[in-house]
Order: C-alpha cells, then sequence, then structure tokens
C-alpha cells in the first residue's frame, strides 16, 4: 500500500470523516494563495515523494520502517534488525550536571542558613524540659516548612531563566518531593508547637490548640493556608488527580500561592525567629526573590510572548483516528525561541475555550512560516479544539522543556513514543544525528499517526522506524520492554541517549527496562507535561 508523504496530509480526505464537516473550501490552503503559510516542500525542507510501504532500491534491509514481529529464527529476537551498531562517539553536547548540582547546593545552602537562624536566636540551657524541647523543634520546622514553600513556588514560577538552568524535568521531580516534605514540616511544626505549649499551660492539646489559633495573632489565616496546603496534597495524589478534571484541578493548585500570603503573615506576627539583624534582611530577600520569578515567569514573559508573536490558528487538519493536528501562524516566529521537543501551554481564545490552558508539544520542528500541534482527543475540551477555525487568536506560554536534541551526550539516539507522545518524537527526529532509531509503539496500525513523515525523515536523516503493534499482551508488546527485547532491537542501547513520551505505564516500563540495560541516567530524557 502507498502512503501518501507529508507535504500531501492536509490536501488529504479525512479518514473518518469527522474533519470534512469542520473546514470550508475557503478554509482549505491553497499553492496560490499568498496568504497560506507555505507547505514543507516549499522550503526545500524534505525530499521528494517515496513510495512507503515499498523496500527503497528495491532491497528490504533498507527499509527504514516496518511493523516489528518478534522472530524464533533471527539472533535478534525481532523480525527486521537494526544491524550491528557503530563505534561511540561523545558529541559536544551541553550537560545540565554542573548546574543541577550548583542548583542542589544553593538549595540545601539556604536551608541551613533558615535553621541557623533558630541556633543563633536560642541562648545556651533555653531547652531545659520537655515542653521547651518541643516548643523548639515545633520553631526549627516551621523554620524549614516556610523555607520549603518558597522554594516550591519559585520552581514552578515559568521563569525562563530556571528551566533553561536546571530542565523542567528536575524541576518537576523536586516539586514533588519539596510539596510532600512541605506538608510534613507544617503539620510537624503545629503538632510540636500545641503539644509544647500545652505542656508549658498544664493543659489538653485540644484546648490548647483552640487557645493558639483564637489568641495568637494571625494563627486564623495560617490555619487556613495550613488547610488549604493539606487539600493541594491531597489533589496531587495521582489516583484523586486522575478524576479530576485537568483546569480544576491546576486552579485549585494555584491556591498555593495564597498559602504564601496567609502563612507569611503568621510568620512575620509570630515567629520568634524572623526578626533579628540578620534574618529580617534573609527572610524578606527570600519573599522578594520568589515573588520577583513568580511575576516575571507568570505575567512579564507571556505577554512580551504574546505581543510580539500573536498567535493564530492557520488551519486544523486530521491526522487519524482520533488526532488532528493545528496549524498556528504568527509574527516573527524565526525569532521564537523553541526547538523540537519543546512544549508550549496554550490557550485558544474561542467562546468554550478561552478559559483553558493545555500543555501541546510541538510536531514538527519550527520554521519561520507555521508551527503545529497535533492533538488526541482525550474528552470534552480536545474535542472542541478539532471545530476551531482559521483565524482564532491563541494566548500561549512557554517554551519549556529539555526534552531537546541539544540535551544529548551521546553520538546516537533511541527514541521511544506511544500514543500522542509522537508528536515530539516526530519533531526531535528532525533534529537528531545519523544513527538514530525510533520505537513507536500502538494498539492498531491505523493509530500510527506521522508514518510517512517519519519514514521520509528516516531515509533523510539515515534514522530507522520501529513499529511495535498490537494488544499489551501480544508477544510483540509483550517483548518490547524486557532486556532481550529492547537489546535485540538496539544493541547499543546502553551507549544511546533516549527520549521517552508517552502513557505513564509505557515511560514507567521502558525506563525500569533501561535501568537494566546499564543505561545511565544522564542519558535517559522525559517529556514532564505537568510543568
Amino acid at each position: 500500500m502507498t502512503i501518501p508523504a507529508f507535504r500531501d496530509q492536509r490536501e488529504l480526505p479525512d479518514d473518518d470523516g469527522y474533519f470534512s464537516s469542520l473546514r470550508t473550501d475557503e478554509a482549505r490552503p491553497s499553492w496560490d494563495n499568498p496568504s497560506m503559510p507555505p507547505w514543507p516542500e516549499q522550503q526545500g525542507q524534505y525530499a521528494q515523494p517515496q513510495q512507503y510501504g515499498q523496500p527503497y532500491a528495491g532491497q528490504d534491509n533498507y527499509r527504514r520502517g516496518d511493523i516489528t514481529e518478534p522472530s524464533l529464527t533471527d539472533p535478534t529476537g525481532w523480525k527486521a534488525g537494526t544491524g550491528v551498531p557503530v563505534v561511540d562517539e561523545r558529541p559536544p553536547g551541553e550537560s545540565t550536571s554542573g548546574n543541577r548540582l550548583l542548583t542542589v547546593l544553593l538549595f540545601f545552602s539556604g536551608l541551613a542558613t533558615s535553621v541557623a537562624l533558630w541556633l543563633f536566636n536560642t541562648q545556651p540551657g533555653a531547652i531545659s524540659n520537655d515542653a521547651t524541647l518541643m516548643i523548639a523543634a515545633g520553631r526549627v520546622t516551621g523554620l524549614i516548612g516556610g523555607y520549603l514553600l518558597f522554594m516550591q513556588l519559585l520552581m514552578m514560577s515559568r521563569v525562563s531563566w530556571l528551566e533553561e538552568w536546571v530542565g523542567s524535568r528536575d524541576l518537576l521531580r523536586w516539586h514533588r518531593w519539596l510539596g510532600t516534605s512541605l506538608l510534613t514540616f507544617v503539620i510537624a511544626h503545629v503538632v510540636f508547637i500545641v503539644y509544647g505549649y500545652a505542656l508549658t499551660a498544664g493543659t489538653g492539646v485540644v484546648e490548647q490548640g483552640w487557645t493558639v489559633i483564637t489568641t495568637f495573632p494571625e494563627m486564623i489565616s495560617a490555619t487556613i493556608a495550613t488547610g488549604l496546603l493539606a487539600f493541594i496534597a491531597l489533589i496531587s495524589i495521582r489516583a484523586v488527580r486522575n478524576v479530576l478534571n485537568y483546569e480544576l484541578w491546576h486552579l485549585i493548585h494555584l491556591t498555593s500561592y495564597a498559602v504564601l500570603l496567609l502563612g507569611y503573615g503568621h510568620q512575620i506576627a509570630a515567629g520568634a525567629d524572623m526578626s533579628g539583624k540578620f534574618a529580617s534582611v534573609f527572610w524578606p530577600a527570600l519573599g522578594c526573590i520568589t515573588i520577583a520569578a513568580l511575576f516575571w515567569g507568570r505575567i512579564v514573559e507571556p505577554l512580551w510572548l504574546n505581543a510580539r508573536h500573536r498567535f493564530t490558528v492557520a488551519e486544523v487538519v486530521g491526522e487519524g483516528a482520533n488526532t488532528f493536528s493545528i496549524y498556528i501562524e504568527g509574527k516573527r516566529l524565526d525569532k521564537l525561541p523553541v526547538q523540537a521537543g519543546q512544549f508550549m501551554r496554550w490557550r485558544f481564545l474561542t467562546a468554550n475555550g478561552w478559559w483553558q490552558s493545555h500543555p501541546f508539544s510541538l510536531s514538527a520542528a519550527p520554521n519561520p512560516q507555521w508551527l503545529r500541534l497535533t492533538v488526541t482527543i482525550a474528552g470534552g475540551h480536545t474535542r472542541k479544539l478539532a471545530t476551531m477555525r482559521p483565524g482564532a487568536p491563541i494566548w500561549a506560554e512557554g517554551p519549556f522543556g529539555t526534552f531537546t536534541a541539544e540535551r544529548r551526550t551521546r553520538r546516537r539516539a533511541l527514541l521511544i513514543a506511544g500514543g500522542s507522545g509522537i508528536a515530539p518524537i516526530r519533531a526531535l527526529l528532525e533534529d537528531m544525528p545519523p544513527d538514530t532509531i525510533v520505537i513507536y509503539r500502538a494498539s492498531r496500525p491505523d493509530e500510527l499517526v506521522f508514518r510517512a513523515e517519519l519514514e521520509e525523515l528516516a531515509e533523510e536523516r539515515d534514522a530507522w522506524v520501529r513499529y511495535i503493534v498490537g494488544g499489551r499482551n501480544d508477544p510483540g508488546p509483550r517483548r518490547l520492554f524486557t532486556p532481550d527485547g529492547l537489546r535485540g532491537l538496539v544493541p547499543d542501547v546502553n551507549r544511546r541517549d533516549v527520549y521517552l513520551c508517552g502513557p505513564p505505564g509505557l515511560v514507567n516500563a521502558a525506563v525500569d527496562t533501561l535501568k537494566e540495560l546499564d543505561v545511565p541516567d544522564s542519558q535517559l530524557h522525559l517529556d514532564p507535561f505537568e510543568f
């Protein structure tokens, strides 16, 4: 079967007719219409059409893409193996390990400083019994909790320099870890302080707790802040989060700013270790840095980005079963600081979508004429996006992510995608070196999006594409994420950078297998969409 090449996709009839009713003839681009973005072949980006699904040069062993199945006779364990690896060389790629180390050192230096404020403010012999010990523990945990809250908000400020310096994957991982730690220290602070005051006053814990809330300054706001923090932690549990609408979850998560505002008044009013010559500089300075980063990352940078580029919808195009692409045009796209593999947060300013912002990766490398997002219908919001008309304005934030080719530490790469994760993988392939291998996991052949584009890019860039198709209990998919199965497809897997994007189950299974194959963590690149 002949699969149409990339340049023809936007002129093809829809697979199921779903998109045909969404566009008029006037909305379709025309080769003679200079107002529409030019197709890729007008820019000289791709080679002439190939008869995909047929061997190149008449030799089956030079075929760049194939649905791969297990084999009982081939030494690799697969039909259509990828061949013998070539000599390994390190590229002159950018390394961020030093950045991460410096960031960790700065974090723990600040943490030590916050604890030292209590140490220097405590007189020798001040801790003489259980009550003073509990109060001291409460003050220390309170200082740590306050510091962690500032760090939480700073990490999620979306300020570009921090995201580029550390990387969104590490920021998201640290944010999750610090979230649990923050709640633990805040609860410990409450328990220790109330228990210590109860021992001092000789009253019950519940009675003393009520006295603290109703008589101490700023304690009502601090109690509300603690309740909000516990609620945010509850909805961040994966099982709970999966039930909530994403936009509702994100809106509730933003109340963490209120936690800062409500809790900071309590720290200033009741914090015995917040005053003093050094403390009166340290805490306000930390607060100013955090608020400035939030203001810059959440307000200034998005305003500048959208005022400069003025994004609008160029066209919505069906790609396959429940999948469509959104082509975006704008001003000065050649100045847009985005790379293949990165994602941005997109808010489509339509009657039913203006209030929702979602992260979508580019599914093609950026160019001066247009950007492309590819969306899989997964709910009411994404279904409505498929009905957008050309000219709809867009509000964007970003770009985000270090899921880019410049983060490679090895000469060759392995790209693994599943489901909608093919979007950034497809874009990344344009920037990857020769001998790159793409493994694309899908349940059915009709779910393979961009097959023609992948194979054309593979031919152009001397890469290979392997499709693993079938249910999770079929032989091929079951074999894929086993050490022997993955090594059979990619013999030199531990000498490659591995880029992973797809459903959590696929990514987790792949990471576990890669760990068994001794692939270092520095060679693993994941695309976090929650940032």
